[in-house]
């Protein structure tokens, strides 16, 4: 054999040696991985249509920001009581390098608002309707500015799933079935039209709902892009509803609007680094929390006897401390970040837990707190790509149906954000994004990524905070740890238990002196991904009846 010839046929073998070594290690990773992780993507979204819709766009070659776009444009009809295109959002997204930026488009104050608002604001939490809480609506804009700095398939192919399931219509899920009731007032004639057939019947879960004219308004987004929101024909119409309806939005609102592109703040958590979105949003609460309760150190033996009541007391007691810097939660431009960026730091958490006693709660203004409203509402999508890619987006009209204010020439429900001031500030300006609950994140190691956010307004900072908790630091799974019973410490400090919590755990904290509420429902909902030595775990909270997908 010549010499050439022994070199090809030991290329030929070496390049045969490294296919089997892959081939090998791919078969070991995915022997070791269980049957319910998936190898290579996955999107953790509100119900299972929509996460396959965003799995789809992946599996087509999407980047993480298309799936995420074309889960929430299917959100928008699934689950329309908490979001759309008449709402806001804000995108935590990881390039491959690891990179991150936040992408937020929360809705804007108009500049004709009613001076008189704050004014108006309920002394407890209600559900307000009416155009006069209406904010400018950001969510296209997000979307539009996602896609332009990380999207991989054409614009277009993200609006195309949802608009054929809006014009054939689908069987109401249980979970939208559920709020139709919140329409079925007088003052919601033109939204309670939209959910009623033809003999003016509303309707019920497993009826077909169609979404017709939203379908013509993506349909026309879809080939023209955002820009036909803003500025074009379906801004006049928008325009015209809202205007009919009683509110002051005008045409010139929706043309200034702007989306706001930052990097993320990056708070250490034990091996992680926990990537969050800055005020107005509330990552601040959440690193508090989290800073607070890493300091005690706490495993799955501090879920044992009387230490799990003193880790609860202290969680419990984290969440008060919190409470009390909601108020500094205020958008960037109109207020300095400075005070809310030392939040974010050991030094005030080691402070803060120097304050907790180990033994006792305290009288409310121990804790600093300001009276303030409590939220609800919003929908979260997590997705993880295959290149490592990853985004974390909570999206929002607030409250159920928001503000209950339907544009019939566009199909568009419109949000009632403004409510989001109440109780936090003694004044608003034009162009002021209200602060938020929100606080989609992503928190990576040298080995594991995990994707995760919440929904249920003032309750999102809860789930997240429990379920990182009780998978990062009690070792739950992260299925176990996203349904593990939640404790709420609301705005007046009242602690509210979720049905399933330990009833032990509870007369024990009430014998410390936490004063004990109820509530009728919890809203956390929490959907995350997580990838770890090849396997990628994805759940979506079956509080909201969700199911994740990936391949």
């Amino acid at each position: 054999m010549s010499r050439s010839a022994r070199v090809r046929a030991c290329c030929a073998l070496m390049l045969l040696c490294v296919v089997v070594a892959v081939v090998c290690v791919a078969v070991f990773v995915r022997q070791k991985c269980s049957d319910d992780t998936f190898s290579k993507a996955a999107v953790a979204a509100d119900s299972r249509i929509c996460s396959e819709i965003g799995r789809n766009i992946l599996q087509r070659g999407g980047s993480a920001v298309d799936g995420a776009i074309a889960a929430l444009l299917c959100t928008s009809i699934v689950n329309p009581q908490s979001m759309g295109l008449g709402g806001g959002s804000i995108f935590t997204v990881m390039d491959s390098s690891g990179k991150v930026k936040i992408i937020n488009s929360r809705e804007t104050v108009p500049q004709n608002f009613d001076t008189d608002l704050l004014k108006s604001c309920p002394k407890t939490f209600q559900m307000m309707a009416g155009t006069r809480w209406i904010g400018v609506p950001g969510e296209l804009r997000g979307y539009e500015m996602a896609h332009k700095l990380s999207g991989k398939l054409p614009w277009s192919a993200l609006f195309e799933p949802t608009i054929r399931l809006a014009r054939e219509g689908f069987p109401i899920p249980q979970v939208q079935g559920r709020y139709l009731s919140y329409v079925d007032m007088n003052e919601t004639q033109p939204l309670r039209k939209l959910f009623s057939d033809e003999n003016g019947k509303l309707l019920q879960t497993g009826d077909l709902v169609k979404f017709e004219k939203l379908a013509d308004t993506l349909e026309v987004i879809a080939k023209h892009g955002a820009d036909a929101f803003y500025t074009g024909r379906i801004a006049e119409d928008l325009i015209r509803d809202i205007q009919e309806a009683g509110g002051t939005i005008t045409m010139q609102d929706l043309a200034a609007y702007r989306v706001t592109v930052t990097d993320a703040w990056v708070v250490p958590l034990g091996e992680y680094q926990m990537y969050i979105p800055p005020p107005p949003a509330g990552g601040i609460i959440l690193s508090l929390v989290l800073n607070i309760l890493k300091g005690y150190h706490l495993d799955s033996a501090s879920l044992t006897g009387e230490q799990k009541t003193l880790a609860y007391h202290r969680y419990i007691e984290a969440f008060k401390f919190a409470n009390g810097i909601k108020k500094h939660i205020r958008d960037p431009q109109f207020s300095s970040a400075e005070m809310a960026k030392k939040f974010t730091e050991d030094s005030f958490a080691n402070n803060i837990r120097s304050l907790i006693s180990d033994d006792k709660a305290h009288d409310p203004q121990y804790y600093n707190i300001t009276p303030h409203l409590d939220s609800m509402g919003t929908t979260h999508v997590s997705v993880l790509a295959e290149d490592g890619s990853a985004v974390s987006v909570t999206s929002t009209i607030n409250h159920i149906f928001g503000s209950k204010v339907f544009s019939p020439r566009t199909g568009v429900i419109l949000n009632n954000e403004l409510y989001d001031f109440c109780g936090r500030v003694d004044n608003i300006f034009p162009g002021e994004q209200p602060p938020s609950s929100m606080a989609p994140a992503v928190l990576k190691s040298r080995s594991k990524i995990l994707v995760i956010g919440s929904t249920g307004g003032g309750m999102i900072t809860t789930g997240m905070a429990s379920t990182l908790m009780n998978h990062l630091w009690f070792g739950k799974s992260l299925e176990e740890a996203i349904a593990a019973p939640v404790v709420f410490v609301d705005s007046e400090n009242t602690v509210k238990f979720e049905p399933r919590f330990d009833k032990d755990v509870i007369e024990a904290l009430k014998a410390m002196g936490h004063t004990q509420g109820s509530t009728r429902n919890f809203f956390n909902v929490v959907n995350a991904v997580e990838k770890e030595d090849g396997c990628i775990s994805a759940v979506s909270d079956a509080r909201k009846m969700g199911e994740a997908a990936g391949y």
